[in-house]
């Protein structure tokens, strides 16, 4: 496959190259890399196969969505996205029927009594344990990806060197919020997976080689969110990614899947990333959007933005010269239609869409492509909050769960805040703020010293701009609500189980037609992702068939473990004692001298 290896503005190499094995060949790599990272920097881009004989590669690229597990060392079902290389490292692709994963066993257990647990190491989740830490709080923060910074501010892997007055701004952003969080005294986990939550009192987490069982006072819930899924014929081959999947690979690894990629969706990030991948040395052969091109009616919406975040409208305004000098046509009330390809993405096609969102025959158009990704807006990631049971309610407008919560974030339970996009989609900098607020009010509620009242205030007067400027910004790109209407009938929805479209709409025509019966029925929403990516289109499906609204309970109830883990891993009732963890003795430092030199820390469990 063509790929193309490429650097930042501000990023570069550093520090001995590391050699892991893949299959028959040898790859060289930087330290820090994800093993998928060093997969596609050398054109690997199968991790699985399934029970069908097909092939399957990176789709989310953050953990979600399981495509990409592959045999570590002997060990099966290891993310490749979320686990970094080792020198010496054996790596290959999981076959349909690997064998059970063995080799995995905790080696210790921690009980854990922190003042306040805080899990995600996002915008949200930093901002409020830096907060909450300065107030004097005792914050243990547990995050899942190796590096801090969450899905906005991803950060380059440790083999990368970052000059940090040469990044972008987006990278500077993420790595101050880092250094605060660091230099806040909060203690923290990387690599650790939440996977249950049994009470407020009980929550559980595990990395490859510790649990962690904590007891908190407090708890926030900076979970974020995941892309949306939106079946069509193809989507399942390797090759075919979500956008930010694609943003991942660039920004956090330095590399693309493609020299020749398709980009299509709904929403401003499909025009950042196009972009970023046009400045990389790219050829982005099209970028399709379902909604209209902006006329003279999109005017108050424009100018609405630019009143209330100038700097991102100047953003979007440079993103559009970027693809306009190179030449990237851009499909407006378009989408890609279908992917073809033997055993991976070979083309793409894309054609227009009506006002129901259903492709208009006769406007196809084909492209060669190394790889096509999708973005069709996010989904919040909320299945502990559910679990503990915070309430939520349907947002209409974003076709999605919102917890219910108060202006602090606090949520119908007395002592779990839930802030960022995982209680309600608003974005990174509402996120942030959000999470500035909550750990104020967490502090104040436990009886510590007041806050800074004025980046209160300031966090405050951020998201009453931000909430004008999202409205303006989903007026601007309004599109058809695509659920099905790409799809065929033989396209699978469920990619864990492989369940096509044409066995859920058999599962509806049964009695009753819901989401829990189709899951009964056909077994959608059983596999590995339990359901994040099939189950809010079998719940519009089941709305458009009964003619019913939405709720919380439309959904498929989340389950423990909320993500796959080795039963070795799952504690026993009798934990150790509280082990004293914190930024200088939670592991060996990994980070780099740069790092080093500003303060930030990454710590691995």
């Amino acid at each position: 496959m063509n790929v193309i290896r490429t650097m930042s503005k501000g990023v570069s190499a550093k520090g001995e190259p590391v050699t892991i094995r893949f299959g028959s060949r040898t790859i060289e790599t930087m330290a820090g890399q994800s093993v998928l990272g060093a997969m596609v920097a050398a054109g690997e881009m199968v991790c699985r196969t399934t029970a069908t004989g097909a092939q399957r590669g990176m789709f989310c690229g953050m953990g979600v969505c399981q495509d990409c597990v592959v045999d570590i060392d002997g060990v099966g079902n290891q993310r490749a996205c979320m686990t970094q290389v080792r020198d010496g490292m054996i790596v290959n692709p999981l076959p349909a029927r690997p064998q059970s994963v063995s080799g995995i066993a905790a080696s210790e257990t921690l009980q854990l009594s922190p003042e306040l647990l805080v899990v995600g190491g996002g915008p949200a989740g930093l901002a409020a344990a830096a907060v909450a830490a300065e107030a004097g709080l005792d914050v243990l923060l547990l995050d899942e990806r190796p590096k801090l910074g969450g899905q906005f501010y991803k950060q380059p892997a440790e083999g990368f060197a970052i000059d940090e007055h040469n990044v972008d701004k987006q990278f500077r952003g993420g790595r101050a919020l880092i250094r605060r969080f660091v230099n806040s005294g909060a203690r923290y986990f990387s690599n650790m997976t939440v996977w249950g939550a049994f009470g407020t009192e009980q929550i559980v987490a595990s990395s490859q080689t510790t649990v962690v069982v904590v007891a908190p006072k407090r708890i926030v819930l900076a979970t974020g969110a995941y892309e949306r899924g939106i079946p069509l014929p193809g989507w399942t081959l390797p090759g075919f990614m979500t956008t930010g999947a694609m943003q991942t690979l660039l920004r956090s690894y330095q590399v693309a899947a493609g020299k020749r990629i398709l980009i299509g969706g709904n929403g401003p990030l499909n025009l950042q990333v196009a972009a970023e991948l046009v400045q990389a040395g790219v050829k982005v052969v099209a970028l399709t959007e379902a909604a209209s091109q902006p006329g003279l009616r999109s005017a108050a919406s424009l100018l609405t933005m630019a009143i209330s975040s100038p700097d991102l409208v100047r953003d979007g305004l440079a993103y559009q010269s970027v693809l306009r000098h190179a030449g990237t046509p851009t499909f407006h009330r378009h989408a890609v239609i279908r992917a073809d390809g033997t055993s991976a993405v070979e083309r793409g096609v894309i054609a227009a869409i009506d006002d129901s969102g259903k492709p208009v025959r006769g406007t196809e158009q084909t492209f060669d492509v190394d790889a096509i990704c999708v973005g069709f807006g996010f989904l919040p990631s909320n299945e502990i909050a559910r679990a503990l049971g915070c309430h939520h309610h349907f947002d209409e407008d974003r076709r999605s769960l919102a917890a219910e919560r108060n202006d602090s974030g606090r949520s119908s339970l007395a002592h779990v805040w839930v802030v960022g996009d995982s209680g309600g989609l608003g974005g990174a900098r509402i996120a942030e703020a959000s999470g500035v607020i909550a750990g104020a009010d967490i502090a104040q509620d436990l009886g510590h010293r007041a806050s800074d009242k004025i980046e209160v205030g300031h966090s405050k007067r951020t998201i009453v701009r931000s909430k004008k400027f999202q409205s303006a910004l989903w007026t601007l790109y309004k599109a058809p609500q695509i659920v099905d209407q790409l799809a065929e009938p033989d396209t699978i929805v469920c990619r864990c189980e492989n369940i096509t479209l044409a066995a859920v709409r058999e599962a509806l025509t049964q009695d009753p037609a819901t989401a829990g019966a189709v899951k009964r029925l056909t077994r959608a929403g059983m596999g590995p992702c339990q359901g994040r990516y099939c189950g809010a289109i079998i719940v519009d499906l089941v709305a458009q068939e009964r003619k019913t609204k939405i709720e919380e309970l439309s959904f498929f109830a989340p389950r423990v473990p909320f993500k796959p883990v080795p039963i070795a891993m799952m504690p026993e009732c009798s934990p150790k004692e509280e082990s004293p963890i914190n930024s200088e003795t939670a592991t060996p430092d990994q980070s780099s001298n740069s790092e080093q030199r500003s303060g930030v820390r990454t710590k691995t469990a």
